[in-house]
């Protein structure tokens, strides 16, 4: 945790949380209207019963939500709680990034990141898709990032994009060759090449790990309650996304516990 001198400390604090809000509201546009390949800017955020045009001042982030009751103005129906629910968690997630970093660039890099899988991921759940216009320009900036940042090393990154999304690759096709079935798609490839890209590739290794875990044991519930079975298809980008959040907070401890304890010899 970086230190916290109030008021100045304070005030970065609650402007990071302010900002994520804005840009939580901005990602639900995105998460709504990219996979309809429909423009992100234009026209105004409108209801998805309706289609009337929001007010400004009923398009304020967690408070419109709460003053209106989830509830459009106009005609009254109600509106999905995941909005405010993507709100927030952008918020505090620029604002725990903060807290993490401080003012510099690794925060800035760490925001981007956060914010635009937060979207994707939402996509994933939503569509069984992660969009190439968001995980294609994250491998790029996050190599840009690596190369330019003093507090990061670019081999770091490199390796993290070619081995993360080689290693996922070659899981992939071995499993279809085995199969005869796809069984992970080409955009959790991306995915962990852009965490590979932005955190390096001790972030990989943390992200592939937990999210495995992770997925296995929500597939396992899921598959309790379905009568699909094992075969219960879910995504697995979320997954990656949250393992790769959880490194950014506590993964570098424990990845540096893990590799003193079973590779010694890596530094």
């Amino acid at each position: 945790m970086t230190s916290f001198n109030a008021p100045l400390g304070i005030f970065y604090g609650v402007f990071s949380f302010v900002f994520g809000l804005l840009f939580g509201s901005f990602g639900n546009v995105v998460i709504a209207r990219l996979p309809e390949k429909e423009s992100v800017v234009h026209p105004r955020s409108r209801c998805p019963h309706c289609k009337n045009q929001i007010s400004w001042h009923d398009n304020i982030p967690l408070i419109s939500y709460l003053v209106l009751r989830g509830k459009c103005r106009n005609c009254k129906k109600p509106i999905s709680i995941r909005y405010p629910i993507i709100e927030l968690l952008s918020g505090l997630l620029f604002l725990f990034i903060y807290l993490k970093t401080g003012l510099n660039w690794t925060m800035l890099e760490l925001i981007i990141f956060a914010w635009a899988g937060l979207v994707a991921s939402t996509i994933d759940i939503d569509r069984r898709i992660l969009p190439d216009v968001i995980t294609l320009p994250g491998i790029v900036i996050g190599l840009i990032g690596a190369a330019l940042n003093p507090d990061r090393h670019f081999l770091d990154g490199l390796i993290g994009v070619i081995g993360g999304g080689g290693f996922l690759w070659l899981v992939a096709y071995v499993y279809a060759a085995v199969r005869n079935e796809e069984g992970m798609g080409g955009g959790d490839i991306k995915l962990i090449a852009w965490i590979g890209a932005v955190l390096g590739w001790r972030a990989v290794i943390f992200s592939i790990l937990v999210s495995s875990i992770t997925g296995s044991l929500f597939g396992i519930s899921v598959a309790a309650f379905k009568k699909s079975g094992l075969k219960t298809a879910i995504p697995f980008g979320p997954f990656l996304y949250f393992a790769a959040i959880l490194f950014i907070f506590i993964g570098t401890d424990v990845m540096k516990a893990y590799l003193a304890i079973f590779f010694p010899f890596v530094d």
